[in-house]
């Protein structure tokens, strides 16, 4: 081998390019070196951007496996941390940065916050009337609770559940719903519930309560299926709730249900025939009040009577009240049109307007214009269409029989209506009479009975002397004695501490437009369309007349003649909204 091929390198020499050349000096690196078996060294595959042997580089402390995301926060950058997310709670916690102590004053009307000082001696309706109709946050707070046995006061959702049941009874008895409100509220106030929002519609009833600004409310609601007229289950109802709502009586949750259990299960005070009787009798009365004599008022008893009997016949098969009130109104127009076939000297007007006297809706129609007065507007429109329902069904059933009646040859005048004969004190006495069936009908108590009598008695007698002595227009006469009825039925209730129904619904009985809803209905029969509209929308007219006055009488009592130590009570807000805003 020559001297050439001696300085060849030997190609399986593996050289690296980064070998220190012969002759230079380089200063050792005083560093530890793995020392890797010859086998794994061989087979291990280096990256290139593998850091070469004795080269050191700073570490970030992680291991070399571990993989940054390119989001990653370099070394050195001070972030500030996100905001402590705060944890799920209530819809009515308080926000974390809310300071008591660093809060904006709170604001106060112009006026000032009025001072609301509430005696006791007032009427529960007018001191819940008067609450309900303020914010939430200017209500006094209730009295202690001392009527629950149980340690830390009633359950909230059984004293729900009784007020809803008080209200259940109250508006299937006919009561408005501003009062039943004030009932639903009087009954949770009683047992220590402070903001409690009751709400009423005519199929309705729904009640929440907030226990505090921070705490969810509990809502509780009950549907009113079923309807009946008995003003002496409402009586006994207002009393419970007078008991209730009086701190002196300790009246424990417990003894509430129990008396309200009695109540539902109390008899009618009248039986049926009682019942059938008082329909006929109202007939009669009411035909002797348009000017019939004792023919008529045998032939309106008799037709009324049998009317009553085939409502009966179809409410216990089941049938809708609008066609019970359809058949009702057959039979005293079908007597009128047969003693008029017969040639028998009567006036057949004075028997149909009798029997009409028996079926028309007044104690809705009081109940559904006292709800649009107080601003319950959907209550008020569905109790004004239940009124109009039960009107088509008199008409249809009237308009039926008069229909037969002069296709069979019979002669019916509607002239008649301008021949009414004027008979003062028989016509008051008439009166009497039938505010006193109206009010059997109606269920009544009878320490009542007495009172709604001659309330119904002086109605006639301030129409009368308006009408027939004065010659102001019947509207008008309508309105004025409409508006005593509700005054005297309102101060009565008060004196008792009671419902004002039982004392104004019969009362305005002598008032009803039976008359004019006839003679409308019988120039329609005749094709005297024009004169038939005249005539009903006079009905209509003095149909609102009554309701209208007697509300405005019973607003009159509470405005102005209050009771001794009710004028701090005097601050009674408006209801809903004043003009239109």
């Amino acid at each position: 081998m020559t001297d050439a091929e001696d300085r060849k390198p030997q190609s399986d020499e593996a050289r690296s390019a980064f070998r220190v050349p012969a002759g230079s000096s380089v200063t050792q690196v005083t560093q530890v070196i793995p020392v890797v078996p010859a086998a794994e060294a061989e087979s291990s595959t280096t990256s290139e951007f593998a850091v070469p042997e004795g080269l050191t580089a700073p570490r970030t402390g992680t291991a070399e496996s571990e993989t940054t995301s390119e989001f990653a926060v370099p070394n050195g950058l001070d972030v500030t941390p996100p905001p402590v997310v705060e944890p799920e709670g209530s819809a009515f916690s308080l926000p974390s940065t809310y300071s008591a102590s660093q809060a904006p004053p709170a604001f106060t009307p112009a006026g000032g916050t009025p001072a609301v000082n509430l005696p006791h001696d007032v009427p529960w309706q007018d001191r819940m009337r008067t609450m309900l109709r303020m914010s939430v946050a200017d209500r006094p707070a209730p009295e202690p609770v001392h009527k629950a046995a149980e340690e830390g006061g009633p359950a909230v959702p059984r004293v729900l559940d009784l007020t809803l049941r008080i209200g259940e009874l109250l508006l299937a008895g006919g009561e408005g719903a501003e009062d039943v409100e004030a009932a639903m509220f009087a009954v949770c106030r009683s047992y220590g519930l402070d903001r409690c929002e009751p709400n009423v519609t005519f199929t309705l009833l729904s009640i929440s309560h907030q226990p505090s600004l921070v705490d969810d409310p509990v809502t509780a609601s009950r549907t009113v299926r079923r309807r009946g007229t008995d003003y002496t289950r409402l009586a006994a109802v207002f009393r419970l709730v007078d008991d209730l709502s009086d701190p002196q009586n300790h009246l424990s949750l417990e003894e509430a249900y129990r008396r309200l259990a009695e109540i539902r299960r109390n008899r009618h005070p009248y039986p049926g025939w009682a019942l059938t009787a008082a329909a006929g009798l109202l007939a009669g009365t009411a035909s002797v009040l348009v000017g019939g004599d004792l023919i008529v008022f045998v032939a309106a008893a008799l037709g009324a009577m049998l009317g009553d009997r085939l409502a009966w016949l179809c409410a216990g098969r089941g049938l809708p009240e609008f066609y019970q009130f359809t058949v009702a109104a057959m039979p005293p127009a079908a007597l009128g049109v047969a003693l008029t076939a017969a040639h028998v000297d009567v006036k057949a007007s004075a028997v149909i307007t009798g029997g009409l006297f028996a079926l028309l809706p007044g104690r809705a129609l009081v109940a559904g214009v006292q709800d649009g007065l107080t601003g319950f507007y959907i209550t008020a429109s569905a109790r004004l269409l239940e009124v109009m329902y039960f009107f088509v069904g008199i008409v249809t059933g009237v308009l039926l029989v008069l229909y037969f009646g002069v296709k069979l040859g019979a002669v019916l005048d509607p002239d008649a209506a301008l021949a009414m004969s004027r008979r003062p004190v028989l016509q008051i006495v008439a009166a009497m009479l039938l505010s006193l069936t109206f009010a059997v009908l109606l269920q009544q108590e009878r320490s009542t009975v007495l009172l709604v009598t001659l309330n119904g008695g002086v109605a006639w007698s301030v129409y009368g002397a308006m009408h027939d002595v004065g010659n102001i227009s019947p509207v008008a006469s309508t309105a004025v004695a409409a508006g005593l009825v509700g005054l005297f039925g309102q101060l009565l209730s008060r004196y008792r501490f009671a419902s004002a129904l039982p004392y104004t619904t019969a009362a305005i009985g002598p008032l009803l437009p039976g008359s004019a809803t006839y003679f409308g209905l019988l120039s329609i029969a005749q094709n005297h369309v024009d004169n038939g509209l005249v005539s009903l929308a006079k009905a209509v007219s003095l149909a609102m007349a009554i309701a209208i006055g007697v509300n405005l009488g019973s607003e009159i009592s509470r405005l102005f003649l209050k009771m001794p130590g009710a004028a701090s009570a005097a601050g009674r807000r408006a209801a809903k909204r004043t003009r239109g805003f």
